[in-house]
């Protein structure tokens, strides 16, 4: 045994990336063996593996470096998963809850440090700042029931920063107590500081973002980016007197609608943070945590026991306070206590400011009974969030299943196609119908190439071969199945139709042709064949720049569009990307029309920024062209012939689009129609349909012929 300890504890940093990796594989199995939220078996791990556990691992500068990381990991991810709508919608409740979670933990820890453990005002206030605080470090609990827009949990993360940002502030003023420049100079340097910081990363951050995805698709830089304007704002947090934890979270927010949540972007980011970085950072925070300090005498059990009971308490009575303020439902409050109940490195963070704060000679505002309380308190408060928050989780996802929800007619039956035939679209094309998926129905997409049946075919397959390879390897990266087929036809058109019919999709969405060689129809060769001859909806895609860069789409809408059954499909998935780019969503249309959509909206997805603009004639599409900036899309909600909502001016469309739309992001929807083309659909059916029939032409070069000659 002797001998066997010469090789611990572990400093052999290979050796400790392994003993870590370990634990994050096997924690997770065994802790649902036992029925435990995972979170628990990395800080229990961490407590066993260290130092003052079993002395495996030495706690060396990784732990440190992945720590910081995971911590910011955790509240940049808090805020970007959150819905900034809502929180806009609920800033006076955030800011009560914020309040109340601050004030109230803060105030009994104050009165119990000083009248029980007898500690000194500072040294009371102190502890007052680290229990008024809390870290989200039971988010990862939300985020796997899938409940981050829940108003509990979006007040609780909101709450969270609020609290952070106050007991910050009030650290800070302990600090400067100490200090002989301590004045009012130093309070306003100090609020200029700050607000000179928050100016500059709401104005930086966006357009840097916005250039660079512009710029930039490569996946790997557009992670990298990501998490470089979190380390700088975290960084800038720090220089101006904040923990760095305050600048990753504001960094999550300034980002929050340029990274969708059903992304690929998102889940790389989700998944390098879940799988690593805040794993690493539990971990390294059970690593500190002193179990055989409870037992060593002198005051930390009752200093662990005062700060954990009364700071929890104040935590639990302020979510309850304001759950029934809210007239929320008990198990929201839950919810609420659950998240912000819990301290971890910002607590850390405060603590050891506090010990290089001398009183006097060689007498330190923390002293060595302080800081191993307030480790250890950190141990029980993580098992307290993390069981509580996984109880109310279960709740709340059974609490809403009981509620019955209002579907549309088509929503049950998504099943999503895409043709795709250029590389550089075709990931495009994918992101959109991720943006407009329903992510509950969990369906797969479904990725079609067409191949002409030639000389040139078994080339093309190969090709087409590998396009799909690349489409299914984006789509993975949100975690979304695709179905792919290579196949061959004497006619695209046709091959589409088949595809659409043998894997029983809905809709199709498919990109307009942007190579003027290819073909000199506005549509492309072979759109009007599949607008004629499939009853679907079909959405015709030019996108011109990433659609996380949208601030705005601006919808035309034909009168008695609410006629048509395709109404609500169309409506539901625009409403969809809407909500997840965050950005702005303007209907033109008639009075009537736009009522129906107002309603849906409301009710089905109130937290979309929509607005209502009266359009009384169809011809007042143009005049929309001018409103249409290089960051907007623009959507034409279009008709088949013979329809109810067709009209006479849809067939000016491609020449309108062509002449003031040029350059645009542009979507055109057909929507669902009656009828069914089961029975057409066979291999006898006319290979092509023109996209104007004869009559039209020889109606046009008689009117035309009429107009140039001269009564």
């Amino acid at each position: 045994m002797s001998q066997l300890s010469a090789y611990f504890p572990i400093s052999d940093p290979t050796l400790i990336f392994l003993v870590v990796l370990l634990v994050i594989l096997l924690a997770p199995i065994v802790m649902g063996k036992l029925r435990i939220p995972h979170i628990i078996g990395m800080v229990l791990a961490g407590v066993l593996l260290g130092e003052h556990g079993l002395s495996i691992l030495d706690r060396d500068n990784s732990f440190e470096l992945f720590g910081n990381v995971g911590l910011y990991y955790i509240m940049f991810l808090a805020a970007l998963e959150m819905d900034v709508e809502g929180v806009k919608k609920n800033k006076y409740r955030m800011l009560t809850f914020g309040l109340l979670t601050f004030a109230i933990p803060l105030a009994l820890v104050y009165v119990s440090s000083v009248s029980i453990l007898r500690y000194s005002v500072m040294s009371s206030l102190l502890l007052g700042c680290i229990m008024a605080s809390n870290t989200l470090v039971a988010y990862p609990i939300v985020s796997r029931y899938g409940l981050q827009r829940k108003p509990s949990v979006m007040l609780s993360v909101g709450s969270t920063m609020l609290s952070l940002l106050l007991a910050l502030t009030l650290l800070a003023g302990i600090v400067a107590s100490y200090q002989s420049d301590a004045n009012l100079t130093f309070w306003l340097f100090f609020a200029l500081k700050f607000a000179v910081y928050c100016v500059a990363m709401i104005m930086l951050i966006p357009r840097l973002t916005r250039w660079f995805l512009r710029s930039y698709s490569n996946a790997v830089m557009q992670y990298v980016f990501v998490m470089l304007m979190m380390f700088m704002s975290a960084a800038l947090s720090a220089a101006v007197g904040f923990e760095g934890i305050f600048g990753a979270f504001f960094a999550g927010l300034i980002l929050n609608r340029y990274i969708p949540a059903v992304s690929p972007l998102m889940n790389r980011i989700e998944f390098i943070g879940n799988a690593l970085f805040i794993p690493y950072f539990l971990i390294g925070v059970g690593m500190l945590i002193n179990l055989r300090g409870l037992f060593s005498g002198g005051n930390i059990l009752l200093i662990l026991f005062v700060i954990t009971v009364m700071g929890t308490l104040g935590k639990l009575l302020a979510a309850y306070i304001s759950c029934i303020g809210f007239r929320l439902p008990l198990s929201s409050g839950t919810m609420m206590f659950g998240l912000t109940s819990a301290h971890a490195a910002g607590a850390i963070a405060m603590v050891m400011v506090g010990m290089k704060i001398e009183t006097a000679p060689g007498v330190y505002l923390v002293d060595d009974d302080l800081l191993n309380g307030v480790v250890l308190m950190i141990l029980f408060t993580c098992v307290i969030s993390s069981l509580v928050t996984e109880h109310s989780a279960q709740k709340i996802t059974l609490r809403d299943q009981d509620v019955a929800h209002v579907e549309t007619a088509n929503e049950n039956d998504e099943h999503m196609l895409i043709p795709v035939k250029y590389p550089e679209y075709a990931d495009h094309l994918v992101n959109l119908a991720l943006l407009m998926r329903n992510k509950k129905l969990n369906r797969p997409l479904t990725a079609l190439n067409v191949v002409y049946e030639d000389e040139n075919m078994r080339a093309n397959q190969e090709k087409g071969r590998r396009l799909l390879e690349q489409v299914s390897r984006y789509a993975a990266g949100s975690d979304v199945a695709v179905q792919t087929q290579v196949r061959i036809a004497v006619n695209i058109a046709n091959g589409i139709k088949h595809a659409f019919q043998e894997f029983r999709t809905s809709e199709i969405i498919i990109g307009m042709h942007t190579h003027t060689e290819v073909s000199k129809k506005f549509w492309g060769q072979f759109h009007q064949s599949l607008v004629n001859g499939l009853n679907c909806q079909i959405v015709m895609a030019r996108l011109m720049q990433p659609l996380n860069t949208l601030r705005r789409i601006v919808v035309a809408v034909p009168s008695r569009a609410q006629f048509e059954p395709g109404f609500y499909r169309w409506l539901e998935r625009l409403s969809r990307m809407a909500g997840q780019l965050e950005c702005r969503i303007q209907f033109h249309g008639r009075d009537d029309t736009l009522a129906l959509i107002r309603q849906f909206v409301q009710n089905r997805h109130h937290q979309v920024r929509a607005e209502f603009v009266e359009m009384t004639h169809w011809n007042e599409v143009p005049k929309l062209a001018a409103t249409i900036a290089a960051d907007h899309m623009f959507v034409v909600v279009a008709a088949r012939k013979g329809t109810v909502s067709y009209k006479n001016a849809l067939e000016n469309l491609a020449e309108e689009i062509r002449q003031y739309f040029s350059g645009k992001t542009l979507l055109i929807i057909f929507p669902d129609q009656y009828g069914s083309q089961d029975e057409d659909m066979t291999f006898s059916q006319s290979q092509h349909t023109e996209e104007h029939s004869a009559y039209e032409v020889l109606g046009s070069w008689i009117k035309n012929a009429l107009g140039k000659r001269k009564w």
